[in-house]
């Protein structure tokens, strides 16, 4: 009688690894599916009614009144505020850049240096960061008043302004003030990331170098300053993002004034919004535009910080 081969069964062990590895998957799944919703409510479904909103004729009173692409994009770049407004915001985002980063990473060495005075430093640079945003530009418009505030009386007896001007009257004068805002409210928190990046560097490279001669600028120049371009890159990153997107320090100090000199193109997405055309399709394809330009900048900074890691 001739027989029939049987197929040799699976191994025990490799059902139970699959079994394990299925298990496994659904429960990564799982815990990433709150994390997953969050998303698709928060960043793709805002998107979506963004680019909707943009191709729309969409007023604030009004509601959506049917398809109009591309006369809102038309009628955005036809504005004379926005050329303006652009030249402006990045004339900002410069200046704060610049700033920002070089007082990070300046009272991140005297702190890291400092061994008496560490904790006292570090809690007196970190303060402001603790205010909100809004709040630190209150305080500050408080300060800037010609009535009530000191900044003015101290320019005046100085002679570098009249008596009883105002900080704020000038498109330069505001825009230094409104500067002054940010700097004392932000250096704290890019201190903070620059220690990070700093206590990340060995310190046998330090000493090596000390040992063979080399002076503080070279050490900086040669060893912390390229090890710290990552780091560097991230700010830069934060920096630039957070300045274009400048709106709460201006509409509490300036409303965009004097004469529109310190307009943002975040204020002027507002102003499309809720002040002067209440027009939601306009401000929506400003936006887009916003956001595609912010997706441009941020892939070039990051696709810097990936050349610099190697």
């Amino acid at each position: 009688m001739s027989t029939v081969a049987k197929s040799p069964a699976p191994p025990q062990g490799k059902n139970r690894r699959s079994k394990t590895a299925v298990t496994e998957a659904r429960k990564g799944w799982l815990y990433a599916a709150p994390d997953w919703v969050f998303i698709i409510v928060l960043l793709f479904v805002p998107v979506v009614l963004l680019v909707v909103m943009s191709g729309s004729r969409w007023s604030l009173m009004g509601g959506n009144r049917g398809w109009n692409f591309p006369e809102n994009f038309v009628k955005v770049f036809e504005n004379k505020l926005l050329g303006q407004s652009i030249l402006f915001t990045v004339e900002y985002t410069v200046i704060v850049t610049i700033l920002l980063l070089l007082l990070g990473l300046g009272l991140a060495m005297v702190v890291q240096e400092s061994s008496r005075w560490n904790n006292v430093l570090r809690t007196c640079f970190l303060l402001p960061s603790a205010t909100g945003l809004a709040s630190a530009s209150l305080l500050f418009y408080a300060l800037y008043s010609p009535q009530v505030g000191p900044v003015t009386k101290i320019l005046s007896s100085l002679g570098l302004m009249e008596a009883g001007g105002s900080v704020l009257a000038t498109g330069q004068s505001a825009l230094w003030a409104t500067v002054a805002v940010i700097v004392w409210r932000f250096s704290g928190y890019y201190m903070l990331l620059m220690m990070i990046g700093l206590q990340s560097i060995p310190g046998d490279l330090y000493e090596a170098a000390r040992m063979d001669g080399a002076s503080a600028w070279r050490i900086f120049r040669s060893i912390t300053l390229p090890l710290m371009k990552p780091t560097i890159v991230m700010c830069l990153v934060y920096c630039v993002t957070g300045s274009i997107l400048a709106f709460d320090q201006f509409f509490i100090l300036t409303k965009g004034g004097p004469n529109n000199s310190t307009m943002t193109v975040v204020q002027l997405i507002y102003n499309f919004a809720f002040d002067s055309k209440k027009d939601l399709g306009m401000a929506a394809a400003l936006s887009l535009l916003v956001l595609v330009a912010l997706v441009i900048i941020n892939s070039v900074q990051m696709r810097g910080m990936r050349d610099n890691t190697k």
